[in-house]
């Protein structure tokens, strides 16, 4: 049994469109493209720097 928690997340309106098309294409929920989508992605995000990977005090200025 899947574990189904609710959650809303935004979206440009542009995104919402092109996901909304891509669901009727193939006959499937928003929710499922959005889902197989972070499947296949997953891994390639996980590779982005996280946002505090680069410290204010270790930024190389031009002073140095």
């Amino acid at each position: 049994m899947s574990d189904k928690r609710k959650q809303s997340l935004y979206f440009p309106k542009e995104y919402l469109e092109e996901i909304r098309a891509e669901s009727i294409r193939q006959d499937r929920s928003m929710s499922w493209i959005v889902q197989k989508a972070w499947e296949i992605a997953r891994s390639r995000v996980k590779e982005f720097p996280a946002a505090n990977d680069y410290l204010p005090d270790e930024v190389a200025t031009d002073d140095e």
